[in-house]
């Protein structure tokens, strides 16, 4: 009996240890399938943070492009805009710049015909007044004629003493200077014969308008010798400022009395209008000028523009001092 009971209750501690065996073993299961669940669900939604950040991204990439997109549509209007404001100003200066030239021509036109006018009426007047004041004249420009064809011949002897010592010195930028002027000087010396077998008769008649001293002396002219020693001094400034240069570019002293366009002084004058020392003169004065400018590298007495070196106005009317006369 008692062994019977001992083996009854050995199978029910079996049984149950099988039992709970079991029932851990269902429990460990469960609990793993509710943290796979868990990690799943985690999963999805990171993907769909993911997603959606992803769908953020791309719609603010889109959004910049598009204002990309319109920021240069808009820098294209403005450089179109831009674009039409500038060729609209510049067709306007173009008008205003011809409609100035267009004004000048005229005023221009208007004075050139005053001036051959009041030439005419004052060629007639003295003509009336004094028959003999054109016969006169004739006279003094056959001998201005006769004296510059002279010195042109002592001229052409100094050239060549010249040119000769300018090689010897090798002062090579002096040397072609010296030979621009000369040919230049040649130029000006055919278009002068020209203008003046044009000029010819209107100056015999045209009368005295302004006195200019030199020497403690009082000279008068006629438009026509008032332009030309306007010319004189211009000339000079412009021949000495570029000798001046040459003698800067040999490392020479300063000397301009020791250049050749000094001692000639006839560039421009081809023994018309105006005595040829009186050209001579003001053609020195302009060209002193010019050479300290251009040796010191400077523009004191006169500026530049358009490839020519012109002295100023102010300092043209000092050397001149041309008086219109009452």
């Amino acid at each position: 009996m008692n062994v019977n009971t001992l083996s009854r209750m050995v199978v029910v501690f079996a049984i149950s240890g099988v039992l709970l065996t079991g029932t851990s073993i269902a429990t460990n299961g469960q609990n793993q399938d509710k943290q796979e669940k868990q990690q799943r669900k985690q999963q999805r939604k990171a993907e769909q943070q993911q997603t959606g950040q992803g769908q953020t991204a791309q719609k603010q990439a889109k959004q910049q492009r598009k204002q990309a997109a319109q920021a240069d549509q808009q820098q294209q209007q403005n450089r179109q805009q831009n674009q039409a404001a500038q060729n609209q100003a510049d067709k306007q200066r173009r008008q205003d710049a011809q409609a100035e030239q267009q004004q000048q021509n005229r005023q221009q036109n208007q004075a050139a015909q005053s001036e051959a006018n009041r030439q005419q009426r004052q060629g007639r007047a003295d003509r009336e007044r004094s028959p003999n004041d054109r016969q006169q004249r004739v006279e003094q420009q056959q001998q201005r004629e006769i004296q510059y064809r002279e010195q042109f011949a002592q001229q052409q002897r100094l050239t060549q003493q010249r040119t000769a010592q300018l090689q010897q010195q090798r002062r090579m930028a002096q040397y072609r200077y010296q030979r621009e002027y000369l040919m230049r000087l040649q130029q000006i010396r055919i278009q002068n014969a020209r203008s003046y077998s044009s000029n010819r008769n209107l100056y015999f008649y045209a009368a005295p308008n302004y006195r200019y001293s030199r020497g403690g002396s009082y000279y008068q002219t006629n438009q026509y010798g008032a332009n030309l020693l306007r010319q004189a001094v211009n000339y000079g400034y412009e021949q000495g400022y570029r000798s001046g240069q040459a003698d800067r570019q040999d490392r020479w002293n300063s000397s301009y009395q020791d250049s050749y366009a000094y001692q000639d002084a006839n560039y421009g004058y081809s023994g018309y209008y105006v005595d040829q020392g009186d050209y001579n003169y003001y053609f020195r004065e302009g060209f002193r000028r010019g050479y300290e400018d251009g040796y010191d590298s400077r523009h004191q007495y006169g500026s530049y523009s358009n490839g020519r070196y012109s002295i100023l106005g102010a300092v043209l009317s000092l050397v001149l001092n041309l008086e219109p006369l009452r």
